[in-house]
């Protein structure tokens, strides 16, 4: 089980922002980041393909913005955040494993936005 390590998560007023990053093994053909508030289904919320095509939920659009660098690294940039940004953020990985391919999330990481 390959190991998805995620960082950058915290309390943060709102309007602030915050950066998570998130490091996976391999070869990642896809990266992205969900996110479950307490309560709710946990949900996607961006994704960035091969050739850096990239995809979010509505709700974010224009606030994050997700990259990755040349080699095994992600971000998640946050800006004006709001409260219901709250919820733990789970970095996600589609490696390619040679003859096929398998989707990871890593352990998750708090983001608190207060009001």
């Amino acid at each position: 089980q390959p190991q998805l390590r995620e960082s950058g998560g915290g309390l943060v007023q709102a309007g602030g922002s915050l950066r998570l990053s998130c490091t996976a093994p391999g070869t990642v053909l896809t990266f992205g980041w969900d996110r479950q508030a307490q309560g709710k289904m946990r949900e996607e919320v961006a994704r960035i393909y091969s050739g850096h095509r990239t995809g979010y939920i509505t709700p974010v659009k224009g606030r994050f913005t997700i990259s990755r660098d040349s080699g095994n690294t992600a971000y998640l940039q946050m800006d004006n955040l709001k409260p219901e940004d709250t919820g733990v953020y789970y970095c996600y990985a589609r490696i390619d494993e040679g003859v096929s391919y398998h989707d990871y999330l890593g352990q998750g990481i708090q983001v608190t936005v207060s009001s």
